[in-house]
Parts: C-alpha cells; sequence; structure tokens
C-alpha cells in the first residue's frame, strides 16, 4: 500500500510540473525515479516520466541516468524530432558550442520550422556570448512564428541585457498584443519603461496594471491592495514623484497626467494600506520604514 501511494503522490506531482512548465530538478529526479524503478504499469504517462527525468538527469549531473533514458526514449520514438532535440540538449552537456551548433544547424536544414530546435540554438548562441547572432536568429524565428509569446519575451530580455531598452519594448509591445490579459507582461512593461527613463510612459503602464489588479474590488478604500497590485502602485509612486520633481520628457511622446500629485498621493495610500495590513505584530516597524520611504520630501 505505501508502495501504491508513493506511486501515486510521483505521479501526481510529476504532472504538475508538467502543467506549470516547471523543471525543479531535484525533485523531478526523486519523483521520476520512484516511477521508473517500480514494477507497476503506469501507460503513456511513462513516456512523459523519462522525458521528465532525463532533463532532470541533466541538470544535476547524472549524466549516466540521462544517457540510459535517451537510449529508451530514442529506441521508442525513432526519428522523433522531439528526441533529436532531446540529443541536441545531451551534447550540450559534453561537447563544444561549434559541435553543438553544427548538429542544430543539421537539423534547422532538414526542418526550418522546428521552433524548439531553434531556440536551442539561440540558448547557445546567449550562453557563448554571440548575443547579436541570438537576436539575429531569435528575429528570424519570430518572423516565422509570430504568436510565440515566450520568443518575444526572450528577445525583450536579450535587448535589455545589451541595454537596449527601446528595443526591448519594442518586444514587449507584441507580448501584449499577443497576451493582452496578463498583467505580469504590463508590469514587465512599464518596469523596463521606467529603466529606459521614459518616466511619463512607466507611470501609464503602472497604472494600467493597477486597473487590471483592483477593477473587480467593491471598495477600494477598504481594500488594501496585495500581489502585484502593490508592485504596480509602488511604481506609480516612484513614477509620480520622479515626474513631479523633475518633469522629464517622454520619448515615446506621452502626456503627463495633469492630475499627477493626486495620483501621488493616492499611491502613497495604497502602499501605505498594504503594508499597515500585514502582520499586525510587526506593523508598527514595518509602517515606520514604509512611512521614512514613501513620505520623503
Amino acid at each position: 500500500m505505501m508502495a501504491l501511494m508513493s506511486l501515486a503522490t510521483a505521479l501526481d506531482q510529476l504532472s504538475t510540473f508538467r502543467t506549470n512548465n516547471s523543471r525543479s530538478s531535484q525533485e523531478t529526479f526523486k519523483h521520476a525515479s520512484v516511477i521508473i524503478k517500480s514494477s507497476q504499469k503506469i501507460g503513456d504517462d511513462g513516456w512523459a516520466v523519462l522525458e521528465q527525468l532525463f532533463l532532470a538527469a541533466v541538470d544535476i549531473g547524472r549524466l549516466d541516468v540521462a544517457d540510459e533514458c535517451l537510449k529508451q526514449l530514442s529506441t521508442q520514438f525513432p526519428d522523433s524530432p522531439r528526441v533529436e532535440v532531446l540529443t541536441g540538449i545531451r551534447m550540450e552537456a559534453t561537447e563544444s558550442p561549434d559541435v553543438v551548433l553544427q548538429y542544430y544547424n543539421g537539423l534547422l536544414e532538414a526542418d526550418s520550422a522546428n521552433a524548439a530546435v531553434w531556440k536551442r540554438k539561440i540558448s547557445v548562441l546567449r550562453r557563448t556570448g554571440k548575443v547579436e547572432k541570438a537576436v539575429e536568429e531569435l528575429s528570424q524565428l519570430l518572423d516565422t512564428i509570430y504568436t510565440d509569446v515566450d520568443g518575444w519575451l526572450e528577445l525583450a530580455d536579450l535587448y535589455a541585457s545589451c541595454n537596449q531598452y527601446t528595443q526591448a519594448l519594442q518586444a514587449l509591445s507584441h507580448v501584449l498584443l499577443l497576451a493582452s490579459q496578463n498583467p505580469f507582461y504590463f508590469q514587465q512593461y512599464a518596469e523596463t519603461a521606467y529603466t529606459a527613463g521614459d518616466l511619463p510612459l512607466a507611470l501609464k503602464y503602472h497604472l494600467i496594471v493597477v486597473d487590471m489588479c483592483e477593477r473587480d474590488l467593491d471598495d477600494i478604500k477598504t481594500t488594501p491592495p496585495t500581489g502585484l497590485a502593490v508592485r504596480a502602485w509602488m511604481g506609480v509612486k516612484l513614477c509620480a514623484r520622479r515626474i513631479i520633481l523633475h518633469s522629464p520628457p517622454s520619448a515615446s511622446g506621452t502626456a503627463i497626467p495633469k492630475s499627477i500629485n493626486v495620483i501621488e498621493q493616492l499611491a502613497t495610500e495604497r502602499v501605505l494600506a498594504a503594508y499597515s495590513s500585514s502582520k499586525r505584530d510587526k506593523s508598527a516597524m514595518n509602517r515606520e520604514v514604509v512611512v521614512s520611504w514613501v513620505g520623503a520630501r
């Protein structure tokens, strides 16, 4: 009974990791090992588990286990594009970048629309410092597969790593079009605009995040912000305060709200409300710290 319970628990945990697209390599290796060693039949999920175990084994340096997994997958799925990608990942662990890139280039010559291979190639280029080439390859990929949100996010991150924030914002603008209901992407856009020095644009998008997070609240005045809303309100506070002090120009031509002082005051109140609602035994100390930060003149 205990063995069956352990197997069920392991299967459930690995399924959760797959659903959340989480590697969690140490935990995955532990749970997958339980399943693979079990004599119980687990059906088609067994191949998904074997793939998870392969990736976890590579991550933690258990290449002996990874090789055995890859051997079984290759036997079961010969000429599978997915297994070809796994083979490339295994090569990345021990082969030189040039050898790995040559392998990926060969796969792309056979199938130029294989996004998984393309992304592995881009990963190798970036890891070896060939950022310009990585940007070029990723741009070509997105010309082919425009709806790849993760690809646009990666491109934005590549530009940001080179301090090219205008280009990063352009990449993120595609993300907002493709995933317009995700407030985290709007927050990323706002913070990138802030880093780029376009405070009016950053303020605008921080306020959009606030609206997305709090539009369903029955009474904003009595409900303190939580989660992402707190971060957005802090962004509003920072942007509004700097705009009031310096009135910076906006590279994007975004107008400064006439009610900027009211916005700054409201942001201060919302940030204080968020921290005042935390554990009461620490509220006095937390409030003193927050007041000294947001109330500085």
